[in-house]
């Protein structure tokens, strides 16, 4: 770690500009947000891009955990289950 550190000060100091680091790429957790909303919001384009940002697996889980995720803040919300929450959303009886 401290050479990492080394690296990006001396440059600095013999008046040269530190390296850079590469730009950061897109997470499966952003690009599942990206999909979804895209997605509601009929946007093909976008719903393209962020496909293409992981892989599809990637995509997979995230979009599973982002429906986990607000299933479980709508089931705190209306202080119910989970199951009851993503029953109603998809238009089945509560069972």
């Amino acid at each position: 770690m401290l050479r990492r550190l080394r690296k990006l000060i001396a440059p600095a100091r013999r008046g040269e500009r530190p390296a850079r680091p590469a730009p950061r790429g897109h997470n499966l957790f952003e690009a599942a947000a990206v999909y979804v909303a895209a997605g509601i919001e009929d946007d093909e384009n976008r719903l393209t891009e962020a496909a293409g940002w992981v892989s599809p697996e990637a995509l997979s889980f995230g979009v599973n955990e982002l429906a986990q995720r607000a299933v479980l803040a709508l089931a705190r919300e209306r202080r119910t289950s989970p199951q009851t929450v993503a029953r109603d959303l998809l238009g089945l009886p509560v069972g």
